[in-house]
This record gives C-alpha cells, structure tokens and sequence, in this order.
C-alpha cells in the first residue's frame, strides 16, 4: 500500500554554494558550500530514495516501475510517461549565478531528446539588497542579444528584483533568469536538466578560463516578448489555498496554516507534493497512514490517495504542487 513519503535530500556542494540549507532542513553537522538540495528527483543518476515507511532505501525510479499509475496518476502518465515530471529544489546562492535560459519542449526534443524547463521560484530568505533576474528591461531581438554578449552589456538590458521572504517567480522556457547573490529558495521545475548559459560576468576560474557560454543555442530558445512586470503577484490568506502557479506542467498553492484543512483529491488524477516551509504539521491520508514533518521537509502523496488532511503543530506553510 502507498503512503505519504519522505525522500533523502540529495545535497550539491556547488562553487557558489551557501551554509543555509543544513540548518534550514534541521541537517546537522552543517556542510558549507551546499548550493542545492534535490528534495525529489527522477534525474538519471539523481533518482531520489524513499527515506520513511515499508518502501524505505527504495528508489523514485523502483516505485514509478513498480506502482505506476497508482503513484502518478492515468492523466499524469498519459502526458509525460513513466518519467516523474518534476524536480524539487532548494537552492541558496552565496554568489551570483549565471544568466540562464532553458529550452521550451519542443526544443528541448529536437536538440536533446528531453522535456524543457518551466519552473517557479519561492523566496525563503533574502540577505538585504539581494536580488534576481527575470525577464529583459527593454525589448531586444536576438541579432541584438548576440552582440551584447559579445560586449558584455547583456546585463543592462536585463530586469532585476530585489527580493523579500514570500516573493514568487514564475519563468516559463524561454525567459532569461538568474538567481542572485544572498537568495534562498524553493523551485518547483520540470524534470530537464538542460540549461543555456547566456552570460557569467566574464568571470575566470584558477586557470584564467571563462566559463562556456551557449550563445548560439540560447538564441533561439529565447522568448523576447516583453511584460511590464515578471513578478507573480498574490494575497496571502491563513488557512486557504493561495494559487501561486497556474500552468499544463505544474499548479502550485501556498498553504500557511494555523488550523486542520483537509484537502480532497479523490478527482485530481494526480500525485500531490508537499513542502514544508515553515513550522511542523501531521498529514494524514483516507488510508490510515499519518506522517509527521517539519521545516524544510518534502513529502509526496501518491495519485491513489483521496483524502489528505493537514493538522498544524501549531502552524506550518506549505507549497502544495500537482499536474492538473
């Protein structure tokens, strides 16, 4: 029988990496220089491991085989396979990180034989002035994006945010993104490991090299389209679902709780993610299966399960994700 599960995190030391997810995740001793933590993952070397419960030391990989459906949902299978379509990040950035942009679908099949990238950022933590990048400040083409690459002046063409705790992003492919310096954060992205880089800030490594850039592939995966404004805007409301992110690979709410809610799935066709945010909270199931989890922990409600019902310890904040 399926239950609610926890998965061990997997931990990447990275160049730019920072010393808050150890503590943020109750992970001690902390490590420094953890750039990012894989909270659940079906990446190809990067499969995540059940860490509760009879299916402990299982893979993500062993149940999507094994359970199918059950675990995923018809629907969820229909559109993506027997491929778990997200990744669940968090990532803490001590330095900047470079710009960035990922390919749509179609691209992504055509070049790699992948699923793009879509995703959404949430701001945990933000040092004061810290900022990213979402999205150009005036309309560019991309004979223009080429040669202000060449020059070094791509960034003056860029929009940048200074960001606060519960500040959201949401980038489909296309738009060019950097996080920056001194920003701690939750993603929520599809499963797609391929990245363009755009532009490092002419930085060298101990050798004197720069980094590669992908200048010519990001051309083309660039959408140039202009908003007036790339930042999600919502209303926090206690004890209600939020709708943070509204897309065909992924909807997320924003739970923040002091209160019992139950959630009813029994028509959503569809696996439910939990990340814990803020506080501790029990999560129980129509099945009889109650897990109990806190801060910086993420749990994963099989597609089978009707029935989920949050009970805070006394508060908790969750950002509940699923396809549909």
């Amino acid at each position: 029988m399926l239950y609610p599960m926890t998965f061990k995190p997997i931990l990447k030391k990275i160049i730019w990496g920072g010393s808050d997810i150890c503590p943020f995740k109750g992970i001690t001793p902390v490590e420094e220089g953890i750039g990012e933590s894989w909270e659940l993952s079906h990446v190809e070397g990067n499969y995540s491991i059940v860490d509760n419960g009879d299916l402990e030391g299982k893979s993500l990989d062993e149940l999507i085989r094994t359970y199918g459906k059950q675990l995923l949902g018809e629907k969820v299978m229909d559109q993506f396979g027997s491929t778990f379509p997200l990744l669940i990040k968090f990532i803490d950035a001590r330095d900047d990180l470079s710009i960035q942009v990922h390919p749509n679908d179609e691209l992504a099949m055509k070049r790699h034989n992948s699923f793009g990238k879509t995703e959404m950022w949430y701001v945990i933590n933000a040092a004061e002035g810290a900022g990213l990048y979402s999205g150009f400040s005036q309309q560019i083409d991309a004979e223009e994006y080429v040669k202000r690459v060449g020059d070094n002046t791509i960034m003056d063409v860029l929009q940048r945010y200074e960001v606060s705790p519960g500040d959201v992003f949401f980038l489909p492919a296309g738009r060019v993104h950097a996080i920056g310096a001194g920003c701690f954060i939750a993603e929520i992205q599809q499963t797609s490991n391929i990245t363009y880089r755009i532009y490092d800030y002419d930085r060298k490594d101990a050798n004197g090299n720069g980094r590669e850039l992908h200048t010519e592939l990001a051309k083309d995966a660039i959408d140039y389209t202009m908003s007036p404004d790339y930042r999600t805007h919502y209303k926090a409301h206690t004890n209600a679902t939020v709708e943070l992110a509204n897309c065909k690979y992924f909807t997320t709410n924003l739970l923040d709780l002091d209160t019992m809610m139950v959630r009813d799935f029994s028509e959503l066709d569809s696996f439910v993610v939990y990340i814990c945010m803020e506080g501790k909270a029990s999560i129980r199931d129509n099945k009889g299966n109650e897990i109990f989890v806190h801060q910086g922990q993420t749990v994963l409600i099989p597609a089978d399960t009707e029935v989920v019902t949050i009970s805070p310890a006394p508060n908790a904040k969750f950002m509940e994700t699923y396809i549909g």
